[in-house]
C-alpha cells in the first residue's frame, strides 16, 4: 500500500470518500474567500460547513471535520484564541455540567433503570406512556437544567436496548450494541420497531424540555441572563412569562397527544412485545435475586436522586459540582473505587465537552466577524409597536443556528441600553425581555444545534444505535416547530402586553422601573471591575 492510500484510509476513517473530499475543500476554500474576497463570506461558510458537520454526525463525528475547518479559521484570523477562551469561561458551566453531571447520572443508573422497568412493565397505555416521558422531560426542565434532564432519559434507554440487544443476540451479546449481525431474523424486525419506540420516547422528552424550561427563570441559562439583568425574582420571572408559557405548555402537550394518536412525523411506535416480555422476565429476576446489598446500592442512589433534584432546586453550587458531588457519594457508599470503573462513567461526555469547545470557537467567530450585526441593527431601527414580534422572530432564527445564550446576551444588552439612554420605556423593555426570553428557547427547536439538550442527543452513543441522525431529528421535532414557534409569538404579540398589564392592575407586578434598571447596570459595572 502507497503512503498516499494509507494516508487517504487513515483521514477521518470510514467515513465515506466524497464526505473527506469536501472537508479537504472547505480547508482550501475557506482562507481564500477570507483572505482575498470577504472574512464576513467566510465566516457565513464556515457557519454552514459546521452545521453540515453536525448533520453528518452519523457519518463521522463532528469534532474531527468541524475541529480542522475551525482550527484554521483561527490561523487565517477569523478569531484570535483569547476571545475564544473567554468565550469557553464564560460558559465553564455549561462544560462542568457535562463532564460531572453526565458522569453522575452513570452511577444512579441502576436505580432509574429499576424505576422505568416497572413503569414501561405497569403502564400499557403507549400514549399514557409517552405523555409521562414527555411531562417528566418539561416539568424537570422547569426547575433543573434540560441537558441534566436528557442526560437521565438517555441513561434510562440505552439502559433498555443494551438489555434487549444483549438477551436477543445470546452468547453473542459481547460484540458491540451497534453490530446486528448477530440478530437473529426473527427478531430484527422488532428491533427496527424498538428503535423507533426509543427515538419517539427521546424526542418527546427532549421536546418537553423546551416546553418546561421557557416557564421559570431556572429553565435554561438564558432565562438567567435575562431575568438577572432586568431584576426579576423567580416568582416574578414566572408571572410575567406565563401570558407565553402558559399556551405554550398547553398546545406543547396537545402536540404531544395529537401526533401520538395520528403516528406522523415518526413518532406513534410502539414497544414489541417480544421486548415487552424480555422487560418483564427482567423484573421478575431483578426482584426474586434482590440481596440486602443490592437494597442498599438502591437506596443510596434514591438519596442521591434526592439530594441532586433538592440542590439543583435550590441552587446550592453550581450545577456540574452538584453533579461531581454525586459521583463522589455514590460511587463511596457503593462500593466503587478504582480508576477503571470511574472512567467508564465520562466515556459518553468527554467527546461532547471537546466539541462544544469547537462550537464556542465558532460562536467567537460569530461575534467577531459581527455576522448578526446587520439583523440586529435592523431589529432595533424598527418601530416599537413592531418589535415584539420581531425581537422574538429574530432571536428564533439566529438561536437555531448559534447559542441561545449567546444570542439573548446581545440583544438584552441592547434593550436594556437602549431603555436606560430613554429610547423605550421600562414597560415596553419588560415586554422586549420576554419577546427575547421566548424567541431563544422556543423556534430554536427546529435544529439539533439550536438547543444544546438536542446536541448532546445527537452526538450521544444512543443516537447511532436507535438511527437518531441529525435530519430525521429535524422531522421529528418540526410538528413542535410549528406550533411552539406560531403559538409563541401570537402570545408574545398580543396577549403578553394585556396580560401584564393586567397583573400589574391587580398588583402581582410592578411596571417597568427605569431606575431599578439603571441600579442593575451599575451593579453588573462594578461585578465587571
Amino acid at each position: 500500500m502507497s503512503v498516499a492510500k494509507a494516508f487517504a484510509l487513515n483521514f477521518m476513517g470510514t467515513a465515506p470518500v466524497w464526505y473527506k473530499l469536501f472537508t479537504v475543500a472547505c480547508l482550501i476554500i475557506n482562507p481564500i474567500v477570507a483572505i482575498f474576497i470577504s472574512p464576513m463570506l467566510a465566516g457565513w461558510m464556515l457557519v454552514a460547513e459546521f452545521i453540515f458537520t453536525l448533520a453528518m454526525a452519523l457519518k463521522c463525528y463532528p469534532l474531527q471535520p468541524g475541529g480542522l475547518i475551525t482550527i484554521e479559521a483561527c490561523f487565517y484570523g477569523l478569531c484570535d484564541m483569547a476571545h475564544v477562551k473567554d468565550e469557553i469561561a464564560v460558559n465553564l458551566e455549561v462544560i462542568l455540567l457535562l463532564m460531572f453531571m453526565v458522569a453522575g447520572i452513570h452511577f444512579v443508573r441502576d436505580l432509574l433503570l429499576f424505576i422505568f422497568t416497572k413503569l414501561l412493565v405497569k403502564v400499557r397505555s403507549h400514549k399514557l406512556l409517552i405523555f409521562i416521558f414527555c411531562f417528566m422531560g418539561a416539568f424537570l426542565a422547569a426547575f433543573l437544567d434540560a441537558l441534566t434532564v436528557v442526560a437521565v432519559v438517555i441513561a434510562i434507554c440505552m439502559g433498555m436496548y443494551a438489555l434487549y440487544h444483549q438477551t436477543i443476540c445470546g452468547d453473542a451479546a459481547t460484540s458491540r450494541l451497534s453490530d446486528d449481525r448477530f440478530v437473529p431474523q426473527v427478531y430484527q424486525k422488532d428491533l427496527e420497531e424498538f428503535r423507533a419506540f426509543l427515538r419517539g420516547i427521546l424526542m418527546q422528552a427532549a421536546c418537553g424540555t423546551a416546553i418546561g424550561g421557557v416557564c421559570t427563570l431556572v429553565g435554561q441559562p438564558q432565562n438567567l441572563l435575562v431575568g438577572g439583568v432586568a431584576g426579576w425574582s423567580f416568582g416574578e420571572f414566572a408571572l410575567r412569562a406565563a401570558p407565553v408559557s402558559v399556551p405554550i405548555i398547553i398546545f406543547g402537550f396537545a402536540t404531544c397527544y395529537l401526533i401520538e394518536r395520528f403516528k406522523v412525523f415518526g413518532f406513534g411506535h410502539e414497544m414489541p412485545e417480544s421486548v415487552y416480555k424480555i422487560l418483564v422476565e427482567q423484573d421478575k429476576r431483578t426482584m426474586e435475586n434482590m440481596t440486602t446489598r443490592d437494597v442498599l446500592r438502591l437506596t443510596v442512589q434514591f438519596i442521591c436522586c434526592v439530594w441532586l433534584i433538592t440542590a439543583l432546586a435550590m441552587h446550592l453550587a453550581a450545577v456540574g459540582l452538584i453533579g461531581l458531588s454525586i459521583i463522589i457519594f455514590a460511587t463511596t457508599f457503593c462500593g466503587i473505587t478504582t480508576e477503571e470503573e470511574l472512567g467508564k462513567a465520562f466515556v459518553e461526555s468527554m467527546p461532547f465537552c471537546s466539541l462544544l469547545c469547537v462550537f464556542f470557537t465558532v460562536v467567537t467567530i460569530i461575534s467577531q466577524q459581527h455576522l448578526f450585526t446587520p439583523l440586529i441593527e435592523w431589529v432595533l431601527s424598527t418601530p416599537q409597536s413592531a418589535q415584539l414580534p420581531i425581537f422574538y422572530m429574530a432571536n428564533g432564527i439566529l438561536s437555531s443556528v448559534s447559542d441561545n445564550v449567546f444570542v439573548a446576551t446581545i440583544y438584552i444588552e441592547q434593550v436594556h441600553t437602549a431603555m436606560l439612554n430613554g429610547i423605550i420605556s421600562g414597560e415596553h423593555f419588560d415586554h422586549l425581555a420576554i419577546a427575547i426570553n421566548t424567541g431563544t428557547n422556543l423556534p430554536s427547536v427546529a435544529t439539533p444545534n439550536g438547543q444544546a439538550a438536542f446536541l448532546f442527543l445527537l452526538t450521544s452513543a444512543i443516537s447511532p444505535l436507535i438511527r437518531l441522525s441529525y435530519v430525521r431529528m429535524m422531522w421529528m421535532a418540526l410538528p413542535y416547530t410549528i406550533v411552539l414557534t406560531l403559538v409563541g409569538l401570537l402570545a408574545s404579540w398580543f396577549l403578553l402586553p394585556d396580560a401584564t398589564q393586567y397583573m400589574i392592575d391587580l398588583g402581582w407586578l410592578t411596571s417597568g422601573d427605569i431606575n431599578h434598571a439603571a441600579e442593575v447596570a451599575a451593579a453588573m459595572a462594578g461585578g465587571a471591575k
